[in-house]
């Protein structure tokens, strides 16, 4: 027999690197598939089988794990989490085709440019009503339920709060009324009407409450809201996937500048003003987005 001998490591020579497998194309298309199904927010893994198993895999086989984050990677996407009540939930980066860009919503909700502010404003109250305190966020299990009656009524007592503050300071109160540019969100939001109607009592789109509506449609459409009844001009509650979102920006400074506020929204969707802490900061992002990607 002959004897083998191992050459002795130099020291500070580099470690082979482990042998990586070659990409299955397969499993490059299977990753691709769970990411396609990230991408159908209304689609529930419970019941769709291929779904359901596929979230199996990604959980128990690491591998396949890092290729499905890859491909989502290279569209542009962000996983936020992979678990049986939320899917394979994704966000958009900034710079991704999937994102969706506050100018461009408003666009498609409406024609006049001043309403952009409007309709951020809407996501955002919808957002802070959805999840009002820190610990809701932190909650897997909570589940937020808004009217678009209740978000309007938020959103006026801010207005009213904001009001007061500047009149406070001696801020201009009345800018230029053809230059909405000019103008904060509370102030445009403060003197639209709140529900306006058409010759057969349907609510006008331009109204605030038509506004939220919208909002709160396009949410449902995106799979991040429920409608659960007519009520209060619609009610809606929360999904996980909404609640994935709606954490991933919480820290943003328009969603903690309308908190900071100090309207605290109750449990039927309404809202209650409260007063806020003394030296809050009470301007309002003029150009917020959405609370999502």
């Amino acid at each position: 027999m002959t004897e083998q001998t191992t050459e002795p490591v130099r020291e500070g020579a580099a470690t082979p690197a482990p042998h990586t497998p070659a990409v299955i194309p397969a499993d490059a298309a299977d990753a691709a598939r769970l990411v396609s199904f990230g991408l159908q927010p209304r689609l529930q893994p419970a019941r769709d089988a291929e779904y359901g198993e596929l979230l199996r895999r990604y959980r128990e086989d690491p591998p396949f794990a890092r290729l499905a984050d890859a491909v989502a990677t290279g569209l542009g996407l962000i996983v936020l989490e992979v678990s049986d009540r939320a899917g394979m939930a994704v966000t958009a980066d900034e710079d991704s085709v999937f994102a969706v860009r506050m100018g461009d919503y408003a666009r498609r909700a409406a024609t006049d440019s001043a309403d952009r502010f409007l309709h951020g404003l809407a996501h955002l109250a919808l957002a802070a009503m959805a999840f009002p305190r820190p610990e809701d966020l932190a909650d897997d299990g909570y589940i937020g339920r808004v009217t678009v009656n209740g978000v309007d009524a938020f959103v006026r007592q801010a207005c009213r709060k904001l009001e007061e503050r500047a009149e406070e300071q001696g801020d201009n109160t009345d800018p230029v009324s053809d230059a909405p540019g000019l103008e904060a969100a509370w102030r445009v939001w403060a003197r639209r009407s709140s529900t306006g109607a058409t010759k057969d009592a349907r609510r006008l789109a331009g109204s605030t409450t038509g506004i939220v509506g919208k909002a709160a449609a396009f949410l449902t459409e995106s799979g991040f809201l429920q409608r659960t009844g007519d009520e209060s001009g619609g009610t809606y509650r929360t999904t996980a996937r909404y609640q994935l979102q709606v954490r991933d920006l919480a820290g943003g400074a328009a969603m903690s500048e309308l908190l900071g506020l100090g309207i605290v929204p109750v449990s039927d969707g309404t809202a209650t003003l409260l007063p806020p802490d003394e030296g809050d900061d009470l301007d309002l992002v003029a150009d917020a987005g959405l609370p999502f990607s």
